[in-house]
């Protein structure tokens, strides 16, 4: 027979967990995001599951494709943009949106001879410093591409760092939201800002697209836990105990021998390791349904 491990997915919990982030959104449209195979849910789990989305957006070109070969007919997005000038074909012959952070994608535009349309999501870094122009060289970007007569609709995105601890020092949600809106100042183009913490908690930062990700699995993006956002968990990981151990008091377990038995236990061996993806730093006490 094979290993006892299985991790089911629950096509329901998705479907509730849209509708929980279309519920926050007001009037804004979603991009349920399925990135990494789904958050390791599935590609094709992930399309059945938010069926109701307004788009769906990942960052590997070969899943956005594989999307349309699975029959996808709404907008998909590249939420890294393209990595090589070769990639623009495929944006043209899937009809793959995708973002614009860098001025190397720019010049790939220019240079492609491909006609197009190409929508693109022009991103700002307003804080968070890992992709994007900064607010004062964002509007040269957005007018590069605005005479690019390859370029079709451009939307302006950001994404914010500290949704879920919008007074953190390092960089309040309120500055960076700021920040953006200086370096959009003028621009009438629909706005992608919204991740899921945002979604949840922060109606008041408009928004004409929303990116839901972690919460459409059933994870809090921090704030409140699951349970109190209405969430519901998208997968669960079952296995068998496979083997017995009877040890005494003092005697220790597993790697580090972290824990240490305060008494005579009987220990149950669960087939599930940390190269299954159970994480090697759960804590002593995690809780196992037995």
């Amino acid at each position: 027979m094979p290993r006892p491990l299985v991790a089911t997915i629950d096509i329901s919990a998705l479907q509730h967990n849209l509708r929980i982030a279309k519920s926050h959104a007001l009037d804004a449209k979603i991009w349920a995001v399925v990135k990494a195979n789904a958050y390791g849910h599935g590609l094709e789990r992930g399309m059945r599951g938010f069926a109701e989305a307004d788009g769906l957006a990942l960052i590997e070109p070969e899943n956005a494709v594989r999307l349309r070969e699975l029959g996808w007919q709404k907008p998909i997005l590249l939420l890294e943009g393209i990595f090589d000038a070769a990639d623009l074909e495929t944006m043209v012959r899937a009809r793959l949106e995708f973002a614009v952070h860098c001025i190397e994608q720019i010049v790939w535009l220019e240079r492609s001879g491909l006609s197009g349309p190409f929508d693109v999501h022009l991103k700002m870094n307003s804080g968070m410093n890992r992709l994007g122009f900064k607010p004062e060289a964002y509007r040269a970007a957005y007018q590069r591409l605005r005479a690019n007569p390859a370029v079709g609709k451009i939307t302006l995105m950001t994404h914010f760092a500290n949704a879920d601890d919008p007074l953190n020092p390092g960089l309040p949600l309120q500055q960076q939201a700021q920040q953006f809106e200086q370096g959009i100042a003028g621009l009438s183009e629909e706005r992608s800002v919204a991740n899921s913490a945002a979604d949840l908690m922060h109606p008041e930062l408009k928004s004409d697209w929303v990116r839901p990700g972690i919460m459409l699995y059933g994870a809090t993006p921090g704030g409140a836990s699951a349970e109190q956002f209405g969430l519901k968990p998208a997968m669960t990981l079952t296995s068998k105990i496979i083997g017995i151990q009877r040890i005494g008091a003092g005697e220790a377990i597993g790697y580090g021998s972290r824990f240490v038995a305060a008494a005579p236990m009987v220990v149950g061996v669960v087939a599930c390791g940390y190269a299954d993806g159970y994480p090697r730093r759960a804590p002593n006490g995690t809780p196992v349904l037995v």
